[in-house]
């Protein structure tokens, strides 16, 4: 056998034993109303099989999940699996009016999709109008049977989803935000497992309990649910050591507080080596914006030591510790913890680069149109909230997905002009010009060669005011190879360029007042959104679309629609 017939036959060898190990699991989605009682007051919320959270779905890399989401809601609505590579099945990510029409009340349609090649804690999340607020879970992903992580085997683990709730129904407060074209009401409760915890009214009772015991080693999957907000997570008096985020694994780093921007997950180690009683886990804001309002309450979960759990027995359980939290305001910390992750072992990064972009980030201020009436422009000075990059304030399609018209030839629904560059140099993070505040809406898509070598370069502007922003890409995972404050100067940051071990990610925190640079190889056909995850920005267009190009032959071409495809 020739050395090339040999290599071929290992690779069938590798490839039938994961394929044989390989499951399909199957799940059926309800989409529905349910009645759910928080902060004293019972609401028809929107949940998925009756749960808040939503299932968690555990799978092995290599599986395939088929899940048929039916919707029994009185709302349109869309699943995105967040951090799913979606190869070739783009059709299954989710985001509403991207790569699929909603699925409209009475609806179903079924995602079909295989994991491959990724392991940690991903999630999934409603991607259409401000259902995300309810309708979510965990998504995890472990090792192919017969492999084990590369930390040692935890004793337990624990889904820890942080999340944000409004006492009122969420899909109306963007929606008067919309007509009114000011900022949306800001929630009235964070949560950890959908539960405010004790520092809220009529909270206490179902305050989340994480068990542990003494010398055990547990593993926490932390998730950021929240709508619109970053958010500082710390335990009282333990360490956390950090082995994985956004489902590729890290080396590992120890630390007394994390801070997670929407969409991002983060693995940590806890270990049981305090003295038994009861620690309170803690979650509050990470607040950029200055001058911006924002939710400045704490939610609390009970990490609760086996020997000082009252379950079996009547006692007084002892009032738990309560971890000092950052200041909201406090971006040293954050800095500091970003600049933790790095890749575990040394990263694939592109390093002849194709296509070299640079994006601004920020709001922006509408004038109000003459047909408004007052009412309708509540914004500073009585204009409407906005958002761009490259001065792009995207509009999503109506009556079509970009996916479908991209696949079908359809004209007229998008460009592909999608600036590469700002189309004005400024001083991005200085005293920025009003006649800058205004962005043009546009349905642009910028267009990629299949295999081409991208890096982009997020600068944050001071437009209204500087923010960090969690910004996603659909589709792909990405290395973090810099990121700073000011504006980027290619000269001289540069040279702070990590080509090494930069962690990968699919969701990154842009510095306020600051840049990122990511990298990643266009080897995933189909139209990608890349937005802010915070969903008020979203609504305000802080999003761009990519249109990678098929490739050559099957395995780099885009899997036809499936015949149960939403229509418009």
């Amino acid at each position: 056998m020739g050395i090339f017939n040999k290599f071929s036959f290992i690779l069938l060898v590798i490839f039938l034993s994961l394929s044989a190990n390989a499951e399909v699991q199957r799940h059926r989605f309800v989409i529905q109303a349910t009645k759910v009682k928080r902060l004293c007051k019972t609401h028809n919320t929107i949940t998925v099989n009756g749960m808040f959270p939503g299932p968690t779905l555990e799978i092995k890399n290599g599986d395939t999940l088929e899940v048929q989401v039916v919707n029994k809601a009185r709302y349109n609505v869309t699943i995105h699996w967040h951090g799913v590579r979606q190869m070739r099945t783009g059709w299954a990510d989710g985001p509403e009016f991207v790569t699929q029409c909603p699925i409209r009340p009475g609806g179903s349609y079924t995602y079909r999709f295989t994991v491959q090649g990724q392991e940690g804690t991903l999630w999934w999340h409603a991607h259409s109008s401000w259902l995300r607020a309810t309708v979510y879970g965990a998504l995890i992903i472990r090792p192919i049977e017969g492999k084990s992580y590369p930390f040692p085997k935890p004793k337990r683990e624990t889904p820890i989803l942080l999340g944000e709730w409004w006492d009122t129904n969420p899909i109306d407060v963007v929606r008067e935000a919309t007509r009114t074209g000011a900022a949306p009401n800001v929630s009235d409760a964070y949560t950890i497992n959908a539960q405010p915890g004790d520092l809220y009214k009529c909270s206490s009772k179902e305050t989340t309990i994480v068990p542990i015991d003494s010398g055990e080693t547990n593993l926490l999957r932390v998730i950021n649910a929240a709508l619109n907000q970053p958010l500082f997570f710390k335990v009282a008096n333990h360490k956390l050591t950090v082995v994985g985020a956004d489902a590729s694994y890290t080396k590992p780093f120890t630390t007394s507080v994390l801070m997670l921007g929407p969409g991002q997950t983060t693995d940590v180690l806890i270990r049981g080596d305090q003295p038994p009683s009861r620690y309170y886990m803690a979650a509050r804001a990470y607040q950029s914006a200055q001058n911006a309002p924002f939710d400045n309450t704490t939610t609390t979960a009970i990490l609760e030591y086996k020997s000082a759990s009252c379950a079996a027995k009547k006692c007084n359980a002892p009032t738990p510790i309560m971890p000092s939290l950052p200041a909201y305001n406090d971006t040293n910390t954050v800095t500091a913890f970003s600049q933790s992750f790095r890749s575990r072992e040394k990263a694939e990064v592109p390093t002849d680069i194709d296509e070299s972009l640079f994006f601004t980030i920020g709001l922006g201020l509408n004038n109000c149109p003459p047909n408004f009436r007052k009412r309708r422009c509540q914004g500073p000075n009585g204009t409407r909230f906005t958002a761009s990059m490259n001065n792009v304030s995207f509009v999503l399609p109506r009556n079509f997905s970009l996916l479908q018209a991209h696949q079908q030839g359809i004209p007229g629904v998008f460009t592909t002009d999608f600036p590469a560059n700002p189309p004005l140099k400024f001083d991005y993070t200085g005293n920025v010009s009003r006649s800058l505040f205004q962005p043009v809406p546009g349905t642009k898509l910028y267009k990629l060669k299949y295999g081409s070598r991208v890096q982009i370069v997020l600068q944050d502007t001071s437009i209204v005011t500087p923010e960090n922003h969690p910004i996603h890409l659909h589709g792909y995972d990405f290395y973090i190879i810099a990121q700073g404050f000011g504006n980027f100067d290619p000269k001289k940051d540069s040279s702070k360029f990590n080509l090494v071990d930069p962690p990968m990610r699919n969701t990154v925190g842009v510095p306020v007042n600051g840049w990122a640079v990511i990298r990643f190889v266009a080897d995933n056909p189909g139209v990608w959104i890349m937005h802010c995850h915070l969903d008020v920005h979203i609504n305000w267009g802080l999003a761009m679309a990519f249109l990678v190009e098929n490739g050559v032959g099957k395995l780099q071409t885009i899997q036809p629609p499936p015949p149960d495809l939403p229509i418009c």
